[in-house]
């Protein structure tokens, strides 16, 4: 009996650190995911701010998006190489001195450097999601690394009305002031909290491959981000359109050669692993598409007949709920993963989020039907974000899951970074005119609705591929240690 009760007592000890890592590695993914969202706000004012045109200081948002991408998979792959823990730890880093630099910053330049820092904090949610499997038990593993997965979500969802509040209602540099002192605290609990992971990889840097990967990955997203902007035919977008042609078939080719390559594409070529990658891009493009929608319809002018009229800060509290909705499907969808398997959790979730598209043919005229719209697809989005790392992970080897997870972390920026270039060009060419001023119609946001719809379809076909249940990371090879440990 006192070996029970021993044992007993060190299950329940045990327990109560998972409990705690795993609050800490979300809480740190919702940071992460809220220090991009805090310039939302401002972007009708930053010209005004940082003294720039409007057209400059859309590069506030860009850089970020650029950054995460380019340092997310060398992150990764250091993260096998030297600890995941340790490489958070330095993710946290710039995430800080970004939001300081941002703080202070009084014109573009300094801006622009402080939010590239804040980007190349975004690694630190992929690094997360790999350490879990480091650090659990396998009984705790599908559900935790659910809600970390979503938790990138859930900090742009709570981040936007926050942001909003505080913009409004205080000096817009408390935004970062407060980013920063979050990102510290986050810090300090993973130093704190999170126990040591081993390195599972052995080699070296591809620096080479990082470089290729980076330039590759920079003029895709730049000729994508900026081609509206830009224009479509001209020569900046589509010289850097070719250069990504060029850039990444290179990097391709150059990564099967090299003895420790930064991504193992050899690995990333398996069927559960690629069209896991492939299913990533199209939710992603899912996702985004209604965020870029909901928060123009809430906020145009009622006298167009289909604005609603709502100011930044109320828009931000109507879409607030998708965030906690967010977080509610994690859980629901870790069952359902550790019931039928994550392909078919992918799958659902997938279907969820076209039934949130389709119910925007009856409800997208009043902020309450918008409501319901966001909440669906979160759901679903909750679901399907949930189940890829666990896809992923069943199918790489313990030395390779930060950069497989960082990886598959890139291929959904992709797919939101296509559908803002995608949803961008309709809204921009199904128009009225508003006393003088070109307006996205009511048509307009319906084609997107329906675009969104598609892919969120696509995606679940491609899921479908997947041949039969496919196992989560806790039947991998090389499964998580069975306490918790340092």
């Amino acid at each position: 009996m006192e070996d029970s009760g021993t044992g007993s007592a060190a299950d329940g000890e045990s327990g109560t650190r998972s409990h705690g890592i795993v609050t800490v590695m979300a809480v740190a993914g919702i940071v992460a995911s809220l220090s991009q969202t805090v310039v939302v706000p401002l972007i009708g004012v930053l010209p005004t701010l940082l003294g720039t045109t409007a057209s400059n200081a859309s590069w506030v948002i860009t850089v970020t998006l650029l950054a995460g991408a380019v340092t997310t998979p060398v992150m990764g792959r250091l993260g096998d190489l030297y600890g995941k823990r340790r490489m958070m730890l330095l993710c946290s880093l710039p995430l800080v001195v970004g939001c300081v630099i941002c703080a202070f910053a009084g014109s573009l330049a300094p801006m622009v450097i402080g939010r590239g820092l804040q980007g190349m904090g975004m690694g630190m949610i992929p690094l997360g999601i790999s350490a879990l499997r480091d650090v659990l038990p396998p009984h705790r593993l599908g559900p935790s690394i659910a809600l970390m997965s979503s938790s990138m979500g859930i900090g742009g969802a709570l981040g936007l009305p926050l942001a909003a509040a505080v913009a409004e209602y205080a000096s817009w540099r408390a935004l970062f002031w407060g980013s920063a002192a979050l990102s510290l605290v986050v810090a300090v609990l993973i130093w704190l909290l999170v126990p040591v992971t081993p390195a599972r990889a052995k080699g070296r840097v591809d620096l080479i491959g990082a470089l290729g990967l980076g330039a590759g990955l920079v003029c895709l997203l730049l000729g994508v981000s900026k081609g509206a902007d830009w224009g479509w035919s001209s020569g900046t977008t589509l010289g850097l359109l070719a250069a990504a042609v060029v850039l990444l078939p290179s990097w391709g080719w150059w990564e099967l050669r090299v003895r420790d390559p930064l991504v193992d594409l050899r690995v990333t070529a398996r069927p559960q692993v690629l069209l896991t990658n492939v299913a990533s891009i199209v939710v992603g493009f899912s996702m985004y598409a209604q965020a870029l929608i909901v928060i123009q319809i809430l906020q145009l002018p009622a006298a167009t007949g289909y604005g609603l009229g709502q100011s930044m800060l109320a828009a931000g509290l109507w879409m607030a709920p998708s965030g906690l909705m967010m977080m509610v499907g994690s859980p629901l969808g870790a069952r359902l993963s550790a019931a039928r398997g994550p392909k078919v959790t992918l799958i659902v979730g997938s279907l969820v989020m076209a039934l949130g598209y389709g119910l925007s043919l009856i409800l997208l005229g009043s902020p309450w039907g918008l409501l319901v719209i966001t909440c669906v697809i979160s759901v679903g989005v909750g679901f399907a974000y949930g189940s890829m790392p666990a896809l992923i992970m069943g199918a790489v080897p313990l030395s390779e899951t930060g950069a497989a997870n960082s990886f598959n972390t890139l291929m959904r920026s992709i797919g939101t970074t296509a559908s803002a270039a995608v949803i961008g060009v309709v809204l921009s060419q199904l128009t009225i005119d508003f006393g003088g001023h070109p307006l996205p119609s009511e048509t307009g946001f319906h084609t997107g609705m329906l675009i969104g719809c598609g892919a969120a379809l696509m995606a679940a076909a491609v899921t479908m591929a997947l041949p039969g249940r496919r196992r989560g990371p806790e039947h991998a090879d090389s499964p998580a240690p069975h306490a918790v440990t340092s």
